[in-house]
């Protein structure tokens, strides 16, 4: 069973979400404030964290950024249905996907097993990909610039596994939120391009301000070879 953390302040509502995600086979533990929820990531194997936006005291952005710091455990964020620069913040804090509240369970369970399923690497294995300076490990679900590490989100390494994949073709964003994110692209989603602007913050950030992935107006991206 895999084993998530629940953190989110409304009682009621993370005792429904655990008793669904239960019965669907995960393993829940609950957290009702960020500081709590913190501590739990740091000392607990959990494999995926559920975190809400809006909480008293610690909110879930601050918790996102604390986690950030110590781990990169894939992390669902649950944000307020009109909160689009919330989920924007939050993709740019490190989240790997969003789910907005109130939201439907079994919605919550398709994004859970989709995250997971990249997190644990169904994309068959192989060599190495290298494309000039830049290598991806699928085996090891890694990235270098050189010999240089580049740290990413599960999100972020599917993303940035796939654009490699396809280095000099362009990818639509159609097709990234498919592959990487588990759904089809919506009207106003702004997940893909958060994404890949983190992505290119962390290649510029190890390669000294290299940009090796171009933008395709109302297109997609594409990863440029040498």
């Amino acid at each position: 069973m895999s084993k998530l953390l629940l953190i989110d302040d409304d009682v009621e509502l993370a005792n429904m979400l655990k008793e669904f995600l239960t019965q669907e086979g995960f393993t829940v533990t609950t957290a009702h404030d960020g500081l709590t929820g913190e501590q739990y990531v740091l000392a607990g194997k959990f494999e995926l964290v559920i975190l809400d936006v809006m909480m008293p005291g610690q909110d879930g952005m601050q918790t996102l950024k604390n986690i950030r710091q110590h781990s990169d455990i894939p992390v669902l964020m649950l944000t307020a249905k009109d909160d689009n620069e919330g989920r924007i913040e939050g993709l740019e804090g490190g989240a790997d996907d969003y789910v907005q509240k109130p939201c439907l369970p079994r919605e919550l369970v398709a994004r859970i097993r989709a995250i997971l399923r990249r997190q644990n690497n169904d994309i068959p294995k192989g060599n190495d990909i290298v494309v000039g300076q830049l290598i991806v490990s699928g085996e090891r679900r890694k990235v270098f610039w050189g010999d240089q590490p580049i740290v990413f989100t599960s999100t972020e390494f599917s993303l940035i596994e796939i654009l490699a994949k396809h280095a000099g073709t362009i990818v639509s964003k159609e097709d990234l939120s498919q592959k990487a994110l588990g759904r089809s692209l919506v009207k106003y989603d702004r997940s893909i391009d958060v994404h890949l602007s983190s992505i290119r913050q962390k290649i510029s950030e190890a390669s000294g301000g290299v940009n090796v992935i171009q933008t395709i107006y109302r297109v997609g991206y594409q990863l440029v070879r040498d």
